[in-house]
């Protein structure tokens, strides 16, 4: 009598492949998928209010307009044109997200179709989150005023990238808790077989003392400048230093602290240096009225901060690579498995997705 085969408890997986052969069983993947929780939900929908006020200025200026703008010649500006148009295209990809963290299929997304462009977008988010609040305490609405672009147009963006990175930073915590749970279950030195580790220890000690050079950098810069650019500048370098030196931290793999910190501070810190220095780089490339006064050290420090941000990113990506294929069983649980190899052991996040 044929005796039927063990269980393995990877339903979900078994479904996902069940899915590319069988009709109709995509459907019956799909319910596999955590529901998206009311938090997640409630987050992401904010984060989309708050980019379509920034979208629709952006589709008007694209299409002539100069709503907002004191020189109407300004957004002709071939520069202007294209410049309008990345930006654009960064917060429909943010948006489109967003709405992906609303729906079961969101959870289904290829990983590098998530993580790379919100790695970027919360590298700048996270500054403007915290600075907006300290430059409007600071200067009020005066720190607004002076440019081509009347004061009431940076104050509905800033608000709007405040409430946007609030809400999607948050509904991307609660949408990477749900998929990806070991990152936020095991501690820093958890052991897993790594292929890698040797050039992610060079990677990362590399880039420490670069960065420790752009933050202090930035630092210096805080205190020279007016109020609005200082806040950045010094969060900047904050978020380089912390996120250099928690980046050594995981690749050692020492201690028993939840790995979530660490990896929260790499993850801002390294995104911080490339998205605001790339940023910064197509800037004084397409030339135009914002790259007036750039050159110099600004400049250098911009470039390097970018190429460290983006060794940080490969390194990080490695080890999450390395690191995904880990259980998120704790090792207490381990011996829940009986001797019968039943396979009857369930993850430490059973029941709680």
């Amino acid at each position: 009598m044929t005796q039927p085969a063990p269980s393995t408890g990877h339903r979900p997986r078994q479904a996902a492949r069940m899915s590319r052969s069988v009709p109709g069983a995509a459907h019956a993947a799909s319910l596999t998928d955590p529901a998206p929780g009311i938090g997640r939900r409630t987050a992401a929908i904010v984060a989309v209010a708050a980019m379509l006020p920034y979208l629709t200025i952006k589709i008007l200026w694209l299409t002539g307009s100069s709503l907002g703008v004191g020189d109407p010649g300004l957004m002709n500006d071939p520069a202007m044109i294209g410049l309008n148009a990345m930006t654009f295209g960064m917060d429909a990809v943010g948006l489109l997200l967003a709405l992906a963290f609303t729906a079961r299929w969101g959870m289904r997304l290829p990983a590098p179709l998530v993580l790379l462009p919100l790695w970027v977008g919360t590298g700048l988010l996270s500054v403007i989150v915290v600075t907006a609040p300290i430059i409007v305490a600071a200067a009020g609405t005066a720190a607004f005023s002076g440019g081509p672009i009347e004061p009431w147009v940076y104050m509905m963006v800033y608000a709007g990238f405040l409430t946007q990175g609030i809400g999607l930073m948050t509904a991307f915590a609660l949408y990477a808790r749900d998929r990806w749970p070991a990152a936020f279950t095991t501690p820093v030195g958890l052991s897993y077989p790594s292929l890698t580790r040797p050039l992610q220890a060079v990677l990362a000690w590399g880039a420490l003392p670069v960065a420790v050079v752009l933050g202090g950098a930035r630092l210096v810069r805080a205190f020279e400048g007016p109020a609005a650019g200082a806040a950045q500048s010094g969060l900047k370098g904050l978020l380089a230093i912390a996120g250099a030196v928690a980046l050594v931290v995981i690749v050692r793999g020492r201690g028993r602290g939840p790995f979530r910190r660490p990896l929260a501070a790499v993850w801002l810190g390294s995104g911080s240096l490339f998205g605001w220095g790339l940023y910064a780089m197509i800037v004084r490339s397409v030339g135009g009225p914002l790259a007036a006064g750039a050159g110099g050290p600004a400049d250098l420090v911009e470039l390097f901060g970018m190429l460290t941000g983006l060794v940080m990113g490969i390194c990080g990506a490695f080890l999450l690579m390395e690191r995904s294929g880990v259980s998120d069983v704790q090792p207490a649980q381990e011996p829940l498995e009986g001797e019968d190899r039943e396979h009857d052991r369930r993850t430490a996040d059973h029941g709680h997705r």
